[in-house]
C-alpha cells in the first residue's frame, strides 16, 4: 500500500455493508477519488460527520490493490454552513456536485474545475449574496471549461450581430435571432443577465437582489445543463417537486 495526502470537495456517498461508507471527492492532485470510509456509520466515528457532501476536506488515504482507496486521516477545511441550513442553498449547492460528478473522471485532476467549485460555494454559502443566480452562473463556466460554452454576443446559427435575439438553443451553440429562432425563447432581461454572465460580471450581478430575468435564467440554465448531460438534475428537480 501507498500513502498519499490531497484536499478537495466531497460530492457524493453511498453506503457500503453494515457500517461503512464509500465516499466520492473532487480532489487537487488526483482528480476524482473513490475511498472506503471505515466505520463511520457507527456511532462515535471520528469520520462521520467529516465525511458529508458540501464538505471541504484534507483526505490522508491508502491506496492498495482495489479500485477503493481507504480513508486514513480526515481534516475540515470549510463545512459551508450557510448552505447546509437553508433548503434553497443547499438544492444548488447538491445540483453542483451532480453536475460535478457527472463531467469529471476519476485521476484526471483539473484545478479550474475544483476551484470553480470551490468558489461557487464560498459565494452560496455567504448568507449576504442571493442564491439564485449562483448555481446557473456555475453550469455556465461548467460548459466553458467543457469546450461547450454558449455564444450570447451574436446569432450563433447566422452570425447575425442582431439585437433581435429571442431564443437560446445549446445544440446551435447559443442565442439565436428572430430568423434562426427554435428552441427555448429569452427574455431581453434574462439575455443581459447571461451575457453579463458569461461575460465576467458575476460579482456585479450578484451584488444585489435578484435582477429581473433571474428566475428565467435559473430555468433555461437547468435546462441547458440537462441537455449537455442527457440526464436531468436529481436536485434540481427534487426541489421543484417534479
Amino acid at each position: 500500500m501507498s500513502q498519499f495526502r490531497d484536499e478537495g470537495v466531497i460530492i457524493r456517498t453511498y453506503r457500503l455493508g453494515e457500517a461503512d461508507r464509500i465516499i466520492v471527492a473532487l480532489t487537487k492532485e488526483h482528480g476524482k477519488v473513490r475511498a472506503v470510509a471505515k466505520g463511520v456509520r457507527k456511532t462515535g466515528s471520528k469520520f462521520g460527520s467529516r465525511l458529508e457532501p458540501l464538505t471541504n476536506v484534507s483526505l490522508m488515504l491508502w491506496r492498495g490493490r482495489s479500485d477503493l482507496d481507504i480513508v486514513n486521516q480526515v481534516e475540515v477545511i470549510e463545512r459551508y454552513w450557510n448552505v447546509r441550513e437553508d433548503l434553497t442553498r443547499m438544492s444548488a449547492g447538491l445540483s453542483m456536485l451532480e453536475v460535478i460528478d457527472q463531467v469529471t473522471q476519476e485521476g484526471q485532476p483539473d484545478v479550474r474545475v475544483l476551484e470553480t467549485l470551490t468558489r461557487a460555494l464560498r459565494v452560496l454559502d455567504d448568507p449576504t449574496r442571493y442564491p439564485t443566480l449562483v448555481a446557473p452562473s456555475f453550469f455556465f463556466r461548467m460548459l466553458e471549461l467543457e469546450g461547450a460554452g454558449p455564444i450570447v454576443d451574436v446569432c450563433a446559427s447566422c452570425g447575425e450581430d442582431s439585437l433581435d435575439i429571442v431564443a437560446f438553443d445549446l445544440l446551435e451553440g447559443g442565442v439565436l435571432c428572430r430568423s434562426c429562432r427554435r428552441g427555448r425563447s429569452i427574455s431581453p432581461d434574462a439575455l443581459l443577465l447571461l451575457r453579463r454572465i458569461v461575460g465576467g460580471d458575476l460579482g456585479g450581478v450578484l451584488a444585489g437582489a435578484p435582477p429581473q430575468g433571474a428566475e428565467e435564467l435559473e430555468a433555461l440554465a437547468t435546462e441547458v445543463m440537462e441537455v449537455h448531460l442527457d440526464r436531468r438534475l436529481k436536485a434540481v428537480r427534487s426541489a421543484a417537486g417534479i
